[in-house]
């Protein structure tokens, strides 16, 4: 059993890894390559950053010895559904030297099995965007939020940026000089920190300098926002406060009330040592407090344990998570 291979892929909108493992938990290989998220950046691309990742972790791997495969990805129904998309991953599959079959998987699954392997939990992923959701048998059940940035993403990255720029133009509707946040908001928006006499000219030209940008891109000021809650700044601390809370209302969606599985947090807002990942741990804690916290660990590992997972001479499946998957509390 130990030399039989296995590989996982986590494929997101801005890189792309691949871990190849043994069954005993030797790592074998591992893959890096730019964004392979086939929305984000169609099909043809997505699937070349794929082969550029498998090659990485197989590099030293004789890819007849694969016997499953998984990849974890954003939009994982729309791949699924297009025939072209899929096609483009399967000749990257295949010119990679593989053979074996492959599942596709969303990320939040795979977020979720990097985090543990007990089959049903909840996972709470706030990066960029933020979405919630419910796994049962380790399949995705039902999920809250990730409706987008128009519409939801609730305490995420994009909430963060756009309620800064928010708390920055009340300042100015009010004649008021900017705090700590919202005068840094403002450097960056306008490149200065001076304010018009009369201020409106100078809101205008903060709206102006959003609306000119992509709106997703308001998530790139979510640092700031962390940054002055770090330094105590009063507006940081209760935009990082309310984002908590909203993040949490939303796994009040899906996850019953005294609910005792675990709670795995994934995304980049959440994973790091954030005080939006302090808080978010406070209301989670509060809400559900005989509930195992996790963080979301390694996904291609996790991939590769739940392509693993499907093999007859897997018998113990949370053994070997153990010695696949690192996963911290």
């Amino acid at each position: 059993m130990s030399g039989t291979v296995v590989v996982g892929l986590d494929v997101g909108g801005t890189s792309t890894r691949a871990a190849a493992l043994r069954l005993d938990g030797v790592r074998l290989g591992s893959g890096r390559a730019g964004g392979g998220n086939p929305t984000s950046h169609g099909a043809e691309r997505a699937a070349h950053e794929l082969l550029t990742a498998l090659r990485g972790a197989l590099a030293e791997v004789d890819p007849t010895r694969v016997r499953a495969g998984a990849i974890g990805l954003a939009g994982a129904g729309r791949l699924l559904a297009d025939p072209a998309g899929r096609a483009a991953f399967d000749r990257a599959w295949h010119d990679a030297g593989l053979r074996c079959r492959y599942a596709v998987h969303g990320d939040a699954l795979v977020a979720y099995a990097s985090g543990t392997a007990v089959p049903d939990g909840t996972v709470l992923i706030a990066g960029t965007g933020a979405i919630a959701a419910q796994v049962r048998d380790l399949r995705l059940d039902r999920t809250a939020d990730g409706h987008g940035w128009l519409l939801g993403d609730a305490g995420s990255g994009f909430w963060l940026g756009r309620e800064a720029v928010r708390r920055l133009l009340t300042d100015l509707d009010r004649a008021r000089p900017p705090g700590v946040l919202a005068g840094r908001v403002l450097v960056e928006l306008t490149g200065s920190p001076d304010v018009a006499a009369p201020p409106r000219a100078t809101a205008e030209a903060v709206v102006q300098a959003v609306t000119r940008r992509p709106p997703v891109e308001l998530a790139r000021l979510a640092p700031l926002v962390v940054a002055a809650a770090v330094e105590g700044d009063p507006t940081g601390v209760e935009l990082v406060g309310e984002a908590a809370a909203l993040l949490a209302e939303s796994v009040t969606r899906i996850r019953p009330a005294g609910a005792t599985d675990p709670v795995v947090l994934g995304g980049g807002l959440l994973t790091a040592d954030t005080p939006l990942a302090a808080a978010a741990r406070a209301e989670l804690a509060r809400r559900w407090p005989d509930a195992p916290l996790r963080t979301a660990g390694d996904g291609a590992a996790a991939a590769a344990w739940l392509a693993a997972r499907e093999l007859p001479e897997v018998t113990d499946p949370p053994a070997l998570h153990a010695l696949l998957v690192p996963t911290s509390s």
